[in-house]
């Protein structure tokens, strides 16, 4: 206990002493009643509100200033203001996964000591993306600038952008062939970056002399420290209104109510009890230039998840039993799952935007030391983070969906979020320059089906609640290839009762460049990472990527002759094969190989969500909407769904409602006649499981499983009734 008050302590020492009240008390500071909320309540959310609207407004202008296509179109940014401690008072719309990853970063430096040295000062800029300080990935790159107000620190102003090129091993911002820290590019360590409000130009020419396209990292350093700014001044301007005094204390009780309300919320929409979920992540890079893995060239991921809610609100999330950490760029850090968890609370429980730090407070993420989660190596790489935080928030949103159905809030019921792939790009530009870039169409994908009606179609991600695939315009100026296609994948969005939202794919023609690098990263292959809910259907996940190279497009077009603007429905035979002339070529999963050139085609799809509900209530007539408009097939029309369509006057597919009728009572039929009782299918797999009859990737995420947890362990034996230490690691002591 420190007998000093809180404005004579140190930086340091007012941190630790707000968590010590926070573990005594339970409360926030030790903030037990919210005594300026009771005594005008107006005056306090009229407060909180402003706030809001600072942080919103500075965000629209830092956008209008930036140039990243990334920030202007996709709106790939947030700002928020914090406690002098680093706990995040109001909050913007944008990306709010970095607001606790912030909060992180703040708190690290406070703790490392920042306030001696290099000092924190009036004007003074600080910047960070280092996962294992605070951010998710390395294009995360956030500025906090300290608020200063008549000598006294009373807060930090924050905004992240992501950024579209970090000068990693392979060009662009997810740095898939990263397998340690050392190749995922420009890393700014909690570094100060600035002084009297001005960037400093040796940091400027550090990001001038290691990234391939500075200009986008460089102007939106600019347009983040002018919204700090901003949003610096507001702050200093509301307390000469209100007095110092009630701003240190309001402040903190905003962080409190929210962590009240996210309680209350919690108790509201759910029920009490421990929920389990399951998902896996493939990833196949068997044959792929650059990868280096270790054993298997296809890595299998397992993702258990158990969800505590108890009594009083608080959520609790366990990973135990998932796979450890690895030489790739898919590994995660502790403020990345925060930040995992902030964007999905920010969409699925606190939509109303009164959301700050306190939500945080009010669930516990228990992430096992050396799995994926929380390595115990901080020179891995984490540059493709988001392969699996999706997959797992994915579970985590239906975990909740299933509490929401036990309350009786089916409207609140989300399938969940998708694994977004990513093209990135690099080499020489169409105007003759070095350039890398992130193409962000991607946070366009299809979103899960909720329990009253379809998923959206190319209009979702988890990671970036306002998803915008941009304008095809602004993308081409960026880089050296040009639109030739653009359509929506039939049969991508997972079936249903109410299906998963359907996904697109983009071709391009690679234009005015004799060197562009091309790969992607974020695939799930062979496995589905994003499932269905009370009977619905996953969504596909195994996508093909397919290039031309030396193709006769340019022939072709001066001959008007028929052009392939998509891969078309043929699973076996592209349209590219049918129309365009050159040399072939299919990847499955991430695509990376030789540098493409002026000619070449290129053709990215991105994933649909998971379907909700059994397939044979699906309404007929939607269905034939659907087929009409390119959403769903007809052999998917009549094998999954069990709907008869006919054809009308004018050549459109109506349903037949007789004959679908039909249809479905004999589907019925089938799957009675084919259903066995479970405890003889379990017992059939039991011999499965003695003998280990697995695929090699199977057999080795259960091995590394088994090796990192005893619950996962036990679990596993009670259920086959089997010794897995035997079966899965051999000569093992068990």
């Amino acid at each position: 206990m420190l007998d000093k008050p809180a404005s004579a302590l140190r930086l340091r020492e007012r941190l630790i002493e707000s968590e010590r009240l926070m573990d005594e008390t339970g409360c926030y500071d030790g903030i037990t009643e919210l005594s300026l909320r009771n005594q005008d309540p107006l005056k306090f959310e009229t407060l909180h509100t402003k706030l809001r609207a600072y942080c919103v407004s500075a965000r629209e202008m830092a956008r209008r200033i930036s140039a990243s296509p990334g920030v202007r179109e996709v709106g790939e940014m947030v700002v928020a203001i914090y406690t002098p401690e680093g706990d995040a008072i109001a909050l913007s719309n944008g990306i709010m996964v970095h607001v606790h990853t912030m909060s992180r970063f703040i708190k690290w430096m406070i703790k490392e000591g920042y306030e001696e040295n290099p000092r924190i000062r009036e004007g003074d800029i600080f910047a960070n993306n280092d996962a294992f300080i605070g951010t998710v990935q390395v294009p995360d790159v956030m500025d906090v600038v300290p608020i200063f107000y008549e000598g006294t620190l009373v807060g930090w102003a924050g905004a992240v952008c992501h950024e579209l090129e970090v000068g990693g091993i392979t060009p662009g911002g997810d740095v898939c062939l990263a397998q340690e820290r050392f190749t995922e590019g420009l890393f700014v360590c909690a570094e100060k970056i600035g002084e009297n409000d001005e960037i400093r130009r040796d940091y400027v020419i550090r990001c001038e002399r290691n990234l391939r396209m500075p200009i986008y990292w460089v102007l939106d350093e600019k347009a983040k420290v002018a919204s700090c700014i901003d949003m610096r001044e507001s702050v200093k301007q509301l307390i000469s209104e209100i007095g110092l005094d009630y701003w240190m204390k309001v402040s903190k009780e905003f962080i409190e109510e929210g962590r009240r309300a996210q309680l209350a919320r919690t108790r509201q929409l759910t029920v009490p009890g421990i929920y389990r979920g399951h998902t896996f992540y493939g990833h196949v890079t068997e044959g792929k230039p650059g990868f280096q893995p270790l054993g298997d060239p296809n890595w299998l991921y397992n993702i258990p998840i158990e969800m505590e809610i108890t009594t009083d609100g608080k959520i609790t999330m366990d990973f135990d039993g998932t796979q450890p950490w690895g030489y790739h760029s898919m590994n995660c850090t502790p403020a990345g799952m925060d930040g995992g968890m902030f964007v999905t609370l920010t969409q699925h429980m606190n939509f109303e935007g009164l959301v700050n730090d306190g939500a945080w407070m009010a669930t516990e993420l228990k992430l096992p030391h050396g799995t994926w989660t929380n390595p115990d190596n901080e020179m891995v790489a984490t540059a493709t983070s988001w392969a699996l935080l999706l997959p797992a928030y994915g579970v985590f949103q239906r975990l909740l969906s299933r509490s929401f159905i036990a309350r009786g809030f089916v409207e609140e019921a989300f399938v969940g979020q998708v694994n977004s792939p990513m093209i990135e790009m690099g080499g020489e530009s169409q105007y003759g320059t070095p350039f890398g870039m992130a193409h962000f169409e991607c946070a366009a994908a299809g979103s899960g089906a909720l329990a009253i009606k379809d998923g959206l179609d190319t209009a979702y991600v988890g990671w970036n609640p306002e998803s915008d695939m941009g304008n095809i315009e602004v993308w081409e100026q960026s880089m050296p290839m040009v639109y030739i296609g653009r359509s929506i994948v039939p049969n991508s969005g997972g079936a249903g009762k109410y299906r998963g939202g359907c996904s697109f794919v983009s071709t391009w023609l690679i234009n005015k460049t004799s060197h562009l690098r091309l790969h992607t990263s974020e695939h799930s292959s062979r496995v589905f990472d994003n499932g269905g809910m009370c009977g619905g259907y996953p969504a596909p996940t195994c996508q093909k990527h397919r290039a031309v190279r030396n193709s006769d497009i340019h022939e072709l077009a001066a001959k008007g002759a028929p052009l392939a603007h998509a891969p078309g429905i043929d699973p076996h035979v592209s349209d590219y094969q049918k129309n365009i002339g050159g040399d072939h070529v299919v990847v499955e999963g991430p695509y990376i190989t030789a540098p493409h050139k002026a000619g070449d085609i290129f053709s990215h799809s991105y994933n649909g969500g998971g379907g909700y509900g059994d397939v044979l209530e699906r309404d007929p007539i939607k269905t034939a909407w659907d087929v009409e408009n390119g959403f769903l097939t007809r052999e998917a029309a009549d094998q999954v769904f069990g709907i008869v369509l006919k054809d009308d006057a004018d050549g459109y597919p109506v349903a037949d409602i007789e004959a679908t009728v039909e249809r479905r009572a004999a589907v019925r039929k089938q799957r009675l006649a084919n259903a066995i009782p479970v405890a003889d299918w379990i017992a059939a797999e039991r011999g499965r499981v003695e003998k280990a009859d697995f695929a090699p990737e199977v057999k080795k995420m259960y091995a590394s499983a088994i090796k990192l947890s005893s619950r996962f362990t036990k679990d596993f034996n009670d259920f086959w009734n089997v010794d897995a230490i035997s079966i899965f690691t051999p000569g093992a002591k068990p």
